[in-house]
C-alpha cells in the first residue's frame, strides 16, 4: 500500500490551518479519531463544503493506512456521494478541492479492493471510472493506480519523444538487452532534486550491467515563482533547472510530454519505473526512494531478466 503524505504548509509558514491542514495533520500522527472530531466540529459549523469533502477523503486515506479497509471504502464513498452533489453546480475543475477530493475517493476504493485480494475488481473498477474523468486533472492520477494495480509484468509504453532536451531520447524498443530506469521528475519538484544525486549513484554502479537513464518531464504552465509562462518561456526554465540541478545527469535524454506522463500515470513526482531487459515493467514506484531502495529495485529487475534469459 503506498499513500503519499506532504508537508503541511501551515507548519512550515506559520498560517493559520485549515480543516484539511487540520484532518492531515491529524493522519500523519496516525489519530484517525482526532481527525474525525476535526470533521464532524467543521460540518457543525459550516456545513457541507468543497474543502470539507477533501477532508473526509482524508479520513478515507486515514483509514486505509490503519489497515480499516471497510471504514476506508465508507469514507470513499460519502467522498463520492458529497462530490456528486456539488458537481451538479460546477465542473470538476473549477476550484481546487474537488479534484483532490475526487481522486482521493477513487485511489481509496481501488487500493481496498487490491487489499481485500480484489485486484482484478479494483482494476475494473479503475477502467469504468477512468471514462467519467478523461480530460480532467485527475486522469492521470486514475491512470497512476491503474499502473499500480497491472503496469507491473507488462511492456514498457513506448515514451513520445519528439520534443526533449539532452541527448535525443532512444526508443524503448532498440534497448532490449539493457535495463531502463526511467525517471519521470517535473521543475518544481524537490524529491526529485532529492533523488538526482541518487539516481546518478545508481547509474554509476549499474553502468557495467548498461542500465540506461531517461528523465521524462512536462510543461506545467509556469516557472519560477509560479508565474505563468509561455511554452517557450516553461522550456527555457525547464533547461534551467535541469542544468543547475541535474549536473551528474546531464547526458539523461528528457523527453517532454504530456503524454507520457498520462500513460505512465505520472501524476506523483517523482515516479520511477524500472524496466528489465527485455522491455518488461518490473517496478513502479510513485514517489521518491532511498538509495537501499533504488539498489533493491534494479537487483530485481536484473533477476528478473537473468530468469528469462535461462533456456
Amino acid at each position: 500500500m503506498r499513500l503519499f503524505f506532504l508537508a503541511l504548509p501551515f507548519l512550515v509558514l506559520g498560517a493559520t490551518p485549515t480543516i484539511v491542514d487540520e484532518v492531515h495533520q491529524a493522519i500523519v500522527q496516525n489519530n484517525l479519531p482526532l481527525a474525525e472530531a476535526y470533521v464532524q466540529r467543521y460540518r457543525a459549523q459550516n456545513g457541507v463544503t468543497a474543502e470539507m469533502i477533501e477532508a473526509v477523503s482524508w479520513l478515507g486515506r486515514g483509514a486505509l493506512a490503519a489497515k480499516q479497509f471497510d471504514k476506508a471504502e465508507a469514507y470513499a464513498k460519502q467522498t463520492e456521494e458529497l462530490a456528486v452533489a456539488e458537481l451538479k453546480k460546477r465542473s470538476l475543475d473549477a476550484e481546487p478541492h474537488l479534484p483532490l477530493a475526487v481522486g482521493a475517493s477513487i485511489e481509496v476504493q481501488a487500493q481496498a479492493m487490491a487489499e481485500r485480494g480484489e485486484r482484478n475488481e479494483a482494476v475494473s473498477f479503475l477502467c469504468a471510472i477512468l471514462a467519467d474523468y478523461r480530460r480532467t486533472s485527475i486522469e492521470t492520477r486514475i491512470h497512476k493506480n491503474l499502473n499500480l494495480l497491472s503496469l507491473e509484468g507488462k511492456r514498457a509504453p513506448e515514451l513520445q519523444a519528439r520534443e526533449f532536451l539532452g541527448p535525443k531520447p532512444p526508443a524503448l524498443a532498440s534497448l532490449k538487452g539493457k535495463p531502463v530506469l526511467l525517471f519521470f521528475w517535473a521543475h518544481w519538484c524537490g524529491d526529485c532534486k532529492g533523488d538526482e544525486p541518487l539516481i546518478a549513484r545508481l547509474r554509476s554502479e549499474y553502468a557495467g550491467q548498461g542500465l540506461v537513464v531517461i528523465g521524462p518531464t512536462q510543461r506545467y504552465g509556469y516557472a519560477a515563482r509560479g508565474e505563468e509562462a509561455s511554452p517557450a518561456e516553461e522550456l527555457k526554465y525547464i533547461d534551467q533547472v535541469r542544468r543547475q540541478f541535474y549536473g551528474d545527469l546531464l547526458d539523461m535524454p528528457a523527453p517532454i510530454s504530456e503524454l507520457n506522463f498520462k500513460n505512465y500515470g505520472a501524476s506523483t513526482t517523482p515516479t520511477l519505473v524500472f524496466i528489465d531487459k527485455q522491455g518488461i515493467v518490473r517496478v513502479y514506484h510513485p514517489g521518491k526512494m532511498t538509495i537501499e531502495e533504488l539498489r533493491a529495485a534494479m537487483d530485481r529487475v536484473l533477476e528478473a531478466s537473468a530468469r528469462l534469459a535461462r533456456p
